[in-house]
């Protein structure tokens, strides 16, 4: 099994205590995203985990606790976003420089080759045209070059609450490119890019991209990825397409343990937030010591290995 910590929020930046606290419990509970009072048990123990997948754009809270995540016999690789996008996009992630020292950090101490970099998503705008995301990922290719094997590129897809949360932009001097593929510089800027990244030795690949943009040297690709699993650990994982991802998405089958509405970074971009009245609300449910992560769920009804119905009760 693999556990995906998590595409629904920033579980090391702002979770690692609990994480590490279900850590130690063996277990977690997970509420359905589409139907919260339906409960997953979820098994932590090293035994049932082959890799878990952290995706994060700030990992130092939880680079303390890898040193005993290696003495359990966890494997473990990262999913790091880093764009270096101005606050106006996302208001509370670290500085460029400093999410690179920490980049720089982690890769010292677990290796390159378990940090996949994620320059996501790419948003086309007066204020990041395509000149710049060319000058930026230049910059960070070469920033970067030496700590990671990877990097993972998508087009911002315009779901309807961040798509909303985009136009409100307006209002501060923000306009996006409409249709920015049928423009010469849209192909130019992905040839450029790929041609940076192997020119640095690194590997390019696309993340659930409706846009074919393979033509111009960037292969759809795998975030969640058996093959690379297999290259880093050694291990053999179930090789099936996560049927509950999106057809884009070609990631193979895990256990997503984050909730919707719940991370702090306040990104106007992100798809796992409809708004942050709703992200302030759940935070306030949360606890460390807490089977879920957010409200509690009575584990009096947990059976071990059973998907069960459980009664929420808030903190």
């Amino acid at each position: 099994m693999i556990i995906s910590a998590s595409r629904r929020t920033d579980i090391p930046s702002f979770y690692a205590e609990w994480f590490i606290n279900r850590i130690r419990a063996g277990y977690c509970c997970v509420a359905n995203p589409f139907n919260p009072s339906y409960i997953k048990f979820v098994s932590l123990k090293p035994e049932d985990v082959d890799v878990i997948v952290f995706w994060t754009k700030n990992a130092k809270p939880l680079i303390p606790f890898l040193n005993m995540l290696d003495e359990m016999g966890y494997k473990y690789y990262f999913q790091y976003t880093l764009t270096g996008y101005p606050k106006i996009f996302e208001p509370n992630t670290p500085s460029q420089n400093e999410s690179l020292q920490i980049i720089q950090t982690l890769a010292d101490k677990i290796g390159k080759a378990r940090i996949i970099w994620r320059y996501d998503p790419i948003i086309f705008s007066n204020v990041t045209s395509f000149f710049y995301h060319a000058d930026k990922f230049s910059e960070l290719v070469e920033a970067l070059k030496n700590f990671t094997r990877r990097v993972m590129v998508s087009i911002f897809d315009e779901y309807k609450a961040a798509k909303n949360r985009m136009m409100e932009l307006k209002k501060v001097g923000v306009e996006q490119i409409s249709d920015p593929q049928n423009t010469d510089e849209f192909g130019n800027l992905f040839q450029t890019m790929a041609s940076i990244a192997r020119s640095a030795d690194l590997e390019i690949f696309s993340c659930a991209e409706e846009i074919d943009i393979s033509r111009y040297g960037i292969p759809p690709g795998k975030c969640i990825d058996n093959e690379y699993i297999k290259d880093v650990f050694g291990l053999d994982v179930c090789a099936h397409k996560d049927k509950s991802q999106r057809t884009e998405c070609l990631c193979v089958e895990s256990k997503d343990i984050g909730f919707y509405d719940t991370c702090l970074h306040g990104c106007e971009y992100c798809y796992a937030t409809s708004n942050k009245e709703a992200v302030t609300r759940n935070v306030k449910t949360h606890r460390d010591d807490s089977p879920s992560l957010i409200g509690w769920y009575d584990e009096d009804f947990l059976e071990l290995g059973s998907n069960i119905q459980m009664k929420l009760f808030n903190c």
